[in-house]
């Protein structure tokens, strides 16, 4: 034999140490997530419970409408509830006729990051500037989603 214990596959000794547990297995590549795309290279951002709440409450919008039936709502479900990241927890909801509501592509080209009012789900911050373009006061509002930043231009008082 090739000197390797005979309790361990082949190829693989068990370092010597006898009655150790195997070692836990690794994630699959890329080629084998559940998605079937490669892993980003951006850092991303974890799932929250309130990114997953807001997910569910589209599929349940979706499942009312009639848009998908019993077995698609448990399946879309579990991406939601099994997602580690925001863009993992997202696809759930990909392939779904937009919302009353939703954002749309936006009729407009805006710069950077600026909405005309916030979107569903945004956390108003306590920062304001002067957009030095337009002269308007603008509020930074935060989307927990993604942790991205948007700027909104404040109410006249």
């Amino acid at each position: 034999m090739s000197g390797e214990p005979a309790d361990g596959p082949p190829g693989q000794p068990r370092d010597g140490v006898p009655g150790a547990a195997p070692p836990p297995a690794a994630e699959p590549p890329a080629s084998q997530q559940p998605s079937g795309r490669p892993e980003p290279s951006w850092p991303r951002a974890p799932a929250s419970d309130a990114d997953r709440d807001r997910l569910l409450g589209l599929l349940r919008e979706h499942y009312a409408r009639g848009d998908i039936d019993d077995a698609e709502l448990d399946r879309r479900t579990e991406i939601v509830l099994t997602a580690r990241f925001t863009d993992q927890a997202a696809t759930a909801i990909s392939g779904l006729p937009l919302l009353a509501g939703q954002a749309q592509a936006r009729p407009q080209r805006h710069r950077h990051a600026q909405s005309a009012k916030p979107g569903p789900g945004w956390v108003p911050t306590a920062e304001r500037f002067r957009d030095p373009t337009s002269r308007a006061i603008m509020r930074v509002w935060i989307d927990p989603a993604d942790e991205s930043r948007h700027y909104v231009p404040e109410p006249d008082a």
